[in-house]
């Protein structure tokens, strides 16, 4: 049975498991594929997979291994092109072609250069049907830090921002204030388990001495890799989140004049060290940041940092999605702005950015925008 709407509903299901190992499987994308077969009753899922955390097995080789002979002139519904290139283990295209499954349904193109295409053409040049674009806009945003990494040699950047209602993220002399929501709360750490690494600055890391591991029961090994800019070499050897570096890895991109016994102190405690150059203003190049943490293998960055590191990354244009978490609390005098102390509605005024999401969580409005890509 063919039709577009059973498509869309194994796909969107497809989607759902390719979410579970997201932030797990860097540097390559959590795919998800389901292997459905129909012998006259309708269609039933008799294969499911998911890429495994480190990116090997891939999703579509676990799925025909649980769907066994089964497979054979079923139809497999994958959320990114299969790959075609010889890697660690052999192109999924040929492990779909040679289980020989009689429909392949994707949701969009690999941009990677080494499939780009080729894996749908090994397909169709086997006989199958492949029919792709299914949930494409779903599928892009699952799959946004890999094809930013590609195309761009950088990783997704997900802003994340606490805020009163009018704007504010503190109160001057006072600094950070306790603003969110347990809800909330809970729904930044879910965030910081479905992402490659957390970003802050180093104002952030000596204000707050942040653990930035995930602290949700049961999900503490789901912690990402947390990075610290730090421009000057100012994290002590002593803070929370070197002598954590054990336990959820710790990188620090820094300019080459930070003192190399200081950098020797820090990677003694098991911090990875990336130095990087520093910009007109003396401090980590954002672009040249973002390039090492990509050649690293991160395909996704939680920026948690407070508004300098937040306003600089918007300033350079390398904003991809905004998640805003709105208390209903108001600041009022003395509060530190958050954006130029315009108010979280003043956002969607940004013509870079297009609103895709507004819920409560407890108390608290959380907003979600989308980065426009240039035409």
């Amino acid at each position: 049975m063919k039709s577009p709407e059973l498509d869309r509903r194994f796909m969107a299901a497809a989607l759902s498991i390719g979410r579970r190992n997201a932030g797990r499987t860097w540097p390559n994308p959590s795919v998800g594929a389901i292997v459905t077969r129909d012998d006259g009753a309708g269609p039933t899922v008799i294969g499911r997979g998911v890429t495994a955390p480190g990116g090997r097995p891939h999703a579509e080789p676990l799925a025909l291994a649980e769907a066994g002979d089964a497979a054979r002139g079923a139809t497999a519904y994958v959320t990114l092109e299969p790959c075609s290139h010889q890697g660690r283990t052999g192109p999924c295209a040929v492990a779909l072609r040679d289980a020989g499954v009689a429909r392949v349904v994707t949701a969009i193109e690999d941009p990677n250069p080494l499939v780009a295409g080729q894996g749908h053409a090994i397909l169709r040049e086997a006989g199958i049907e492949v029919v792709t674009g299914i949930l494409a806009e779903e599928a892009a945003r699952d799959h946004a830090g890999h094809i930013r990494r590609v195309r761009d040699g950088r990783p997704h950047v997900r802003l994340k921002m606490a805020m009163s209602s009018d704007g504010f993220v503190g109160r001057e002399g006072a600094g950070q204030i306790a603003i969110s929501s347990p809800e909330a709360l809970d729904y930044v750490h879910g965030l910081r388990t479905s992402t490659d690494a957390i970003l802050v600055g180093i104002g952030t890391a000596l204000s707050d001495d942040p653990s930035l591991t995930c602290r949700l029961p049961g999900l503490v090994d789901r912690s990402p890799v947390r990075v610290v800019l730090d421009s000057a070499g100012r994290l002590p050897v002593d803070s929370k989140l070197v002598r954590t570096a054990g336990d959820a890895p710790l990188w620090i991109v820094t300019t080459h004049r930070t003192d190399p016994a200081l950098v020797a102190a820090w990677q003694e405690k098991g911090v990875t060290v990336l130095p990087v150059d520093a910009d007109d203003s003396g401090r980590v190049s954002l672009p040249a940041a973002l390039a090492a943490v990509s050649a690293q293998g991160i395909t996704s960055v939680l920026v948690e940092g407070g508004p300098r590191v937040a306003n600089a990354l918007l300033d350079a244009d390398l904003i991809d999605e905004m998640i805003f978490d709105v208390s209903p609390m108001a600041i009022g005098a003395g509060g530190i702005p958050a954006f130029s102390g315009k108010p979280p509605e003043a956002v969607p005024e940004d013509p870079r950015f297009v609103q895709i999401g507004d819920r409560r969580l407890g108390v608290d409005r959380v907003l979600r925008f989308w980065r426009k890509e240039r035409s």
